[in-house]
């Protein structure tokens, strides 16, 4: 699965920490294409148990970290646990059957 990562249109340069919890109920490879993010920014992405994020070329992996998690099943509980442990939740998709996932960071 790809995710497509670009700022809002009001953002020119998304220059914030991100975290992402990518859940897949079978392992996936999420490969990872990102436009107009600033370099050397914390960025987490923590994916389910098997997963693995693969990373465009370029400088953008050396400030990002990723680690596989062991997530809760279903979907509410999955929003608690990272409302409880994030103390906020600012988008919350699920697909069943995807190859391209787009998202808009911002505020």
């Amino acid at each position: 699965v790809t995710l497509h990562l670009n700022p809002i249109s009001s953002v020119h340069i998304h220059q914030k920490p991100l975290v992402f919890l990518l859940n897949s109920p079978l392992p996936l490879v999420w490969k990872l294409k990102t436009e107009r993010l600033a370099p050397g920014i914390r960025r987490v992405f923590f994916v389910s148990l098997g997963s693995v994020v693969q990373f465009e070329k370029g400088n953008f992996s050396l400030s990002a970290e990723t680690e596989e998690k062991f997530f809760p099943e279903k979907n509410e509980q999955l929003l608690q646990w990272a409302q409880k442990e994030y103390g906020a939740v600012t988008s919350f998709t699920e697909l069943k059957i995807s190859r391209n996932i787009y998202i808009k960071v911002g505020e």
